[in-house]
């Protein structure tokens, strides 16, 4: 009996240190385990993991805005000066426009002719003068030179008018005579006119012919003045009539052989403007 309860005693026993060491066995495992882990992030650590660079958002390309009917550089027409573009601290700046040289060819664009010769009596965005010329020199032989062409001036010093004695005709030679006709987009302001009617004192045989599609600010005194000295200078004074517009798109125009269509009130827009001159030169 007493052998029974000591191999009783001694199973027990050993079931309790069998149990004893799994346990002690599992946390070696589980502490070893653990000193490798916390030494695996150290490592991960001091080497330094590559940080991922975040993907750039593509930019969306800015939607352009719409131009409104004045913006539109159609036919020529421009926005006026001191357009704003600039922009600082948040603030739209003012820009200044650079000077253009005046431009000199044989033949307009079709659609800056119908823009800027159209005789409308508010000529909004129309800020250049375009001149076209036809010019005849005759000398002792009778024999004929002529020139033909046009000028254009855009924000320049000079005008087209004074443009045209510097540049198409600056000699002269008072033995010839010269037979000068221009067609232009607006009669010449005061300024201009003064300038004019010096070059036609100064040249006798020089005959100046002057064909206008609309008047330049005629309700004002001096430009009205000038006017009137031209005429007396022996300026012949013109508004152009709708058979001068033909003439002139097909003289000056590059038309590629198209007729010329005038527009709806050229015909009215002629008599008004006739009618100014004429009350203006009595």
């Amino acid at each position: 009996m007493a052998d029974k309860k000591g191999l009783s005693r001694l199973t027990v026993k050993r079931k309790v240190d069998s149990k004893a060491d799994k346990e002690k066995e599992k946390a070696e495992k589980a502490e070893k385990e653990k000193a490798e882990k916390e030494k695996k992030e150290e490592k991960n650590k001091k080497v330094g993991k590559p940080q991922e660079k975040p993907q750039e958002k593509p930019q969306e390309k800015p939607q352009e805005k719409p131009q409104t009917e004045e913006e539109k550089p159609t036919d020529n027409g421009e926005k006026g000066e001191g357009a704003e573009a600039m922009e600082e601290d948040g603030e739209l700046m003012p820009i200044e426009i650079p000077p253009f040289e005046i431009i000199i060819g044989e033949r307009i664009n079709p659609c800056f002719f119908k823009f800027q010769f159209r005789n409308v009596e508010y000529s909004s965005g129309r800020n250049k003068t375009f001149l076209c010329y036809l010019v005849d020199v005759q000398g002792k032989s009778d024999s004929i030179e002529s020139k033909r062409g046009y000028l254009e001036d855009e924000h320049a010093g000079a005008h087209a008018e004074e443009a045209f004695f510097q540049q198409v005709l600056p000699q002269y030679d008072g033995s010839l005579t010269y037979v000068v006709t221009w067609y232009t987009s607006s009669s010449p302001c005061a300024a201009c006119a003064a300038k004019i009617v010096e070059i036609l004192r100064a040249r006798k045989k020089l005959r100046l012919i002057l064909y206008s599609s609309r008047l330049f600010l005629w309700e004002e005194p001096e430009v009205q003045q000038g006017l009137k000295a031209l005429a007396s200078a022996g300026c012949k004074l013109r508004m152009m009539r709708p058979l001068d517009f033909t003439y002139t798109w097909d003289t000056f125009v590059e038309n590629e052989d198209l007729p010329f269509d005038p527009w709806e009130d050229c015909q009215e827009n002629y008599e008004y403007y006739d009618e100014r001159l004429t009350n203006i030169l009595r």
